[in-house]
């Protein structure tokens, strides 16, 4: 009796990708005393997308003027800081080969792009207007942006955290 032998199989695969050179090359090369810049100027834009949302519900809710113009000025320093933010990531993509080489980065750099688009669309609608640019454009717009606000953010968590992309090593 003749025994069928299957043939081996390795108990892992091996990603093309993770061969190339650079790949492990994930330090960042945008920091200030050792500081990642990226991850520090990140925090500003986040933060003001999900209180424009909210400044734009409590208008909704109250009618008081004061929450549309809280708005408009969410909507105008989270759009510049989210390009201050953007510039350093982009940066970073560009300048960091193990960090380029990774589709997760992309997916990140796309979405938080298209994030910035919404963003200066909300403020440069409310520029003439901020009272009236709040329903129903503007808030929908705001609950857009905090939508992308967490895809952006979970993307970027996950580069940071999973595959320590961007952070510095330390001395």
């Amino acid at each position: 009796m003749t025994k069928d032998t299957a043939p081996e199989t390795p108990d892992r695969l091996d990603d093309p990708i993770a061969a190339q050179p650079g790949y492990d090359e994930t330090e960042t090369r945008i920091a200030l005393s050792g500081h990642p810049i990226h991850a520090m100027s990140v925090a500003f834009p986040i933060a003001l997308s999900f209180c424009l949302l909210g400044a734009d519900l409590l208008y909704w809710w109250t009618g008081d003027p004061f929450w549309a113009r809280a708005a408009l000025w969410a909507a105008g320093t989270g759009f510049l800081f989210g390009m201050l933010a953007g510039f350093s990531g982009t940066a970073e993509l560009l300048l960091v080969r193990g960090i380029r080489s990774r589709a997760a980065a992309w997916t990140h750099a796309i979405i938080a792009v298209t994030l910035l688009a919404v963003l200066g669309t909300n403020w440069g609608h409310r520029l003439d207007g901020y009272e009236e640019a709040v329903l129903p454009y503007g808030l929908l717009l705001s609950g857009l942006g905090a939508v992308m606000v967490a895809f952006t953010g979970w993307h970027g968590g996950k580069l940071v955290f999973d595959y320590r992309l961007g952070t510095s090593k330390g001395n």
